[in-house]
């Protein structure tokens, strides 16, 4: 009888275990690099509200002045001796009478309420007293008696523009100090200024003008304004509508859902691409060199502005067309065709609704972008003095423009400070006008959003 081993088997060692409820080392510092990470992404978010805070306090702080203007109140009394010397109240024969003459006709006018209301001009010469009223007045007063004649010999109450040195001083831009060291105005000018505001000759109101006149010269910033500006980027924009949206929409179908998948359209797609990515001013030089020394076209026109934005955005809607209609499920595509359905009928009765709203969001921030470039409009002349309103469609397109982005560029540029006031001002309206057409595209999104 053999006797059995009676040792046993040694045990293996237990393993380690852990257990996801238990903190160990590895998982605190997993938590800490994660809390981390988080307090990472939270700082720069934090440093980027920062900086888009101070970008727009720095702009809206010295650009909402710019939509108020000082205004000087006071009765004129339109003599026909001066504004009619042959007497016969002709028009013909009063616009021989320049601006000058109403220039003299204002500063009597000015001067006679000013003694009727015993207000002192102690130490402010006659001449001063006239620069005390803008340049751009007598503009005014004569287009107004000119377009109505039978105005002459009646004594009306005018509203004109105050020089740029008085508006900057309601505004806080000149001081006493200022005054002494600057050629333009004088500190006793400005305690006129203080002494015509008290008798309410003088006050500040709304300045529309500013969003409906041209641009003025530099004697004359006070009656700078945007409407030349506004209405050729409206031109502008309503060309690289037209242009851009069929000829972009109908590329990207194409390249989508019929070109051959070849090195033809590999190609096509890669300098797409690469055009997406060219700097704008590149767009300007091609512009300059085709459109008005090759083609003929007038420069500053709201037409090669057109053209040459249009090379800037057809790649971004391309891009952005393409990535809408990708992004429909096949499933759609293979449903459509199985029931029957053409291929075309397949992309325009079913890709094309559910992809609608990328597309126009994509063509709208498009639009938005070229709205807001300058470089490539400056090399083709926009940036030359435009105070004429271009003409209405079609003509006005081939007219002389600018638009806004080059109208801060140009007023950002002069050396007078209410000039800086109103770039700053443009930018506003540069802003709202980017801001409505980015909300535009978020609305347009929700309506047309389907669900698949």
């Amino acid at each position: 009888m053999t006797v059995a081993a009676t040792n046993p088997m040694p045990t293996p060692p237990a393993k380690a275990t852990h257990s996801l409820l238990v903190p160990n080392a590895a998982m605190g510092r997993r938590n800490a690099a994660e809390k981390r990470f988080r307090a990472y992404g939270l700082a720069a978010i934090a440093v980027s509200l920062s900086v888009l805070g101070i970008m727009l306090w720095s702009i809206f702080s010295d650009g909402l002045s710019s939509f108020f203007q000082a205004k000087l109140t006071f009765p004129v009394t339109l003599s026909s001796e001066v504004l009619d010397p042959a007497g016969n109240g002709l028009r013909e024969e009063m616009t021989k009478v320049t601006t000058i003459g109403y220039g003299k006709l204002l500063t009597a006018a000015f001067t006679a309420e000013l003694a009727a209301k015993g207000i002192s001009t102690e130490g402010v010469t006659d001449k001063q007293l006239a620069e005390m009223i803008s340049k751009d007045a007598p503009g005014v007063l004569r287009a107004k008696v000119l377009g109505d004649t039978s105005m002459l010999d009646q004594t009306i109450t005018m509203s004109v523009l105050a020089a740029g040195r008085i508006d900057g001083y309601l505004k806080g831009r000149v001081t006493m100090e200022t005054a002494e060291r600057d050629g333009n105005i004088s500190p006793e000018q400005l305690q006129l200024a203080d002494r015509l505001k008290t008798a309410r000759i003088l006050g500040s109101s709304f300045n529309t003008r500013f969003l409906t006149s041209p641009d003025a010269s530099d004697q004359r910033p006070e009656a700078a304004g945007l409407g030349v500006a506004i209405l050729g980027s409206a031109y502008m924009m309503l060309l690289v509508l037209i242009i851009c949206v069929p000829i972009g929409v109908a590329t990207s179908i194409y390249l989508e859902e019929f070109a051959p998948k070849n090195r033809w359209t590999d190609l096509i797609e890669v300098n797409i691409s690469n055009l997406a990515a060219v700097p704008s001013i590149v767009f300007g030089i091609l512009g300059l060199a085709i459109f008005i020394n090759f083609a003929g076209f007038p420069q500053s026109s709201s037409v090669v502005g057109a053209l040459v934005l249009s090379l800037m955005t057809l790649p971004t809607i391309i891009i952005a067309t393409r990535s809408s209609i990708r992004a429909v499920p096949p499933s759609i595509r293979d449903a459509a065709l199985g029931v029957g359905a053409s291929k075309m009928q397949t992309v325009f009765h079913h890709v094309l609704p559910l992809a609608m709203p990328g597309i126009l969001t994509g063509t709208i921030l498009g639009l938005a972008s070229a709205l807001g470039e300058t470089a490539p409009l400056l090399l083709i002349g926009m940036v030359a003095f435009v105070d004429n309103y271009p003409s209405a469609p079609v003509e006005g397109f081939m007219d002389p423009a600018t638009a806004l982005p080059v109208q801060v560029y140009s007023w950002a540029s002069r050396s007078d400070p209410a000039f800086i006031e109103r770039s700053s001002g443009a930018i506003i309206v540069l802003l709202v006008f980017l801001v409505v057409m980015n909300v535009t595209a978020i609305i347009l999104r929700r309506k047309f959003e389907r669900r698949w």
